[in-house]
């Protein structure tokens, strides 16, 4: 379920909630390999099926930590969306960790928590979210990562 905010003091009101779980999204051998092609990072833990088997402690490929963390601006949608604003930008990234693999062939989520709202001038406003991505069947979470994004009002 998508939640609509209209205006800086509706973001506001979002400040220690969390959204979500979003719905499942599968993580293939192909997805992987597909960012492995566009990054450059082909190292045989994420591309190489086979030896990933016999070598890899997961017994399988897993997703570039980095992949993992890509995939959380296609969920933003299903989760909310913010309207009556001129412009909102990515303005960055803080604390990433990578708590837990994400296996090819798993399925992940995620939920998100507005954890501040600022005002910096000139008609902006910075708002950060942190995003847990869950891996199906997991203890820990995949990833943890607080995003900023500035919008203009």
């Amino acid at each position: 379920m998508t939640i609509t905010v209209n205006g800086i003091e509706e973001v506001r009101g979002l400040v220690g909630q969390t959204i979500g779980p979003s719905e499942w999204r599968l993580v293939t051998q192909e997805d992987i390999d597909t960012f492995a092609d566009l990054s450059g990072d082909d190292q045989w833990i994420h591309v190489d099926v086979e030896r990933a088997k016999t070598e890899s402690p997961y017994g399988t490929t897993i997703a570039h930590g980095n992949c993992t963390l890509s995939m959380i601006d296609g969920f933003r949608p299903q989760l909310f969306e913010s309207t009556g604003f001129k412009l909102g930008v990515n303005y960055g990234w803080n604390k990433i960790r990578f708590p837990a693999p994400v296996p090819s062939a798993s399925r992940i989520r995620v939920s998100v928590e507005t954890v501040s709202v600022d005002e910096v001038g000139g008609g902006w406003h910075q708002i950060v979210y942190k995003w847990t991505v869950e891996v199906e069947r997991s203890e820990k979470p995949a990833c943890v990562a607080e995003s900023v994004v500035r919008l203009l009002a």
